[in-house]
């Protein structure tokens, strides 16, 4: 481990839902790799014995009544102050003795957001080909419509943050769209991001996933699209203006000929529709503008947030 890494204060938080199994093999896998750090479990309700094991190992335990992994997440970004905080799943799946390397990084190059990519797969079954695929798919949508240092694993449960970063995230998230959220908020201010390969490895005997594949996979979709809309409405609001207005062109230029021959206008439902149309694709290229205006309004003050909070020489 760099010297370095025990100049700042440092969090792990580690959201869970009934992890008793997986837990153990991550606080001691923690402990071992970074001893200064904090170690605080954020319970999301489990009935099963997570709290105890939690606690008999010596980590700070806060349960957390709102259901999903995202309220566990926002509600640590609330409660800590460390100067660099981890998040990291319970269920055993990522490699614990990578977290110097990812500090290191962070600190030696100044950045805001360190991700661990899955891509050193011990077993197959850890990794399935929907989630991968899934993966890919929902990665290669933000790196097509989000400019700056694009993604390679969008959905990748183990980061590491400065204070700044997660003390000026403001959105409100409940389920497993967090990360999608978490990287977008990177983009957005144009944050110093990097990434480094880790080992993703099969849960332990015994623990089930929480993730439902196609449920949180189209809530990720849905997440995404909504975020295109809100960060970049000039964008969205421009394309849907011209489909709009395009049809509306073509329904009223199937009028012109017959008009310029009897000097009637034919099919009047077919003439309102068509002007109709065109007026809301006008409206709707305005208020394209006009939340571009307001999304750079909410995002320079989001970023005097992120100015504020900074490490200390």
């Amino acid at each position: 481990m760099s010297l370095s890494s025990r100049l700042y204060s440092c969090a792990v938080v580690i959201p869970c839902l009934n992890e008793e199994l997986a837990l153990p093999l991550v606080i001691k896998g923690l402990q071992t790799s970074l001893p200064q750090a904090q170690i605080w479990v954020y319970d999301n309700g489990s009935t099963d014995n997570t709290i105890l094991v939690a606690k008999s190992l010596g980590a700070k335990v806060r349960s957390v009544p709102l259901k999903g992994k995202g309220y566990a997440i926002l509600q640590a970004f609330a409660d800590l102050s460390t100067d660099y905080l981890f998040i990291i799943d319970g269920d055993a799946t990522y490699e614990t003795a990578a977290a110097p390397r990812l500090l290191n990084l962070a600190m030696e190059q100044n950045l805001d957001m360190v991700t661990a990519i899955r891509r050193a797969i011990i077993d197959e079954k850890a990794y399935r080909f929907g989630h991968l695929f899934g993966n890919k798919v929902l990665t290669g949508l933000v790196r097509k419509f989000f400019s700056g240092l694009t993604p390679h694993d969008l959905l990748s449960g183990y980061r590491v943050f400065s204070k700044r970063f997660y003390k000026s995230f403001p959105c409100i998230i409940s389920g497993f769209e967090i990360e999608t959220y978490l990287t977008l908020h990177a983009l957005t201010l144009a944050m110093p991001t990097g990434e480094m390969d880790t080992i993703y490895q099969e849960r332990p005997s015994g623990s089930e996933s929480k993730l439902r594949t196609y449920p949180d996979g189209l809530r990720i979709l849905k997440a995404i699209i909504i975020l295109i809309q809100r960060e970049r409405p000039l964008f969205a609001y421009c394309w849907i203006s011209l489909f709009i207005g395009f049809i509306g062109l073509i329904l009223g230029l199937s009028l012109i000929p017959e008009y310029l021959t009897t000097g009637l206008v034919p099919r009047f439902p077919t003439a309102i529709l068509s002007t109709a149309l065109i007026l809301f694709s006008l409206i709707t290229a305005t208020c394209g503008v006009l939340l571009h205006n307001i999304a750079s309004l909410r995002r320079e003050n989001i970023r005097l947030t992120y100015m504020q909070n900074h490490l200390d020489d």
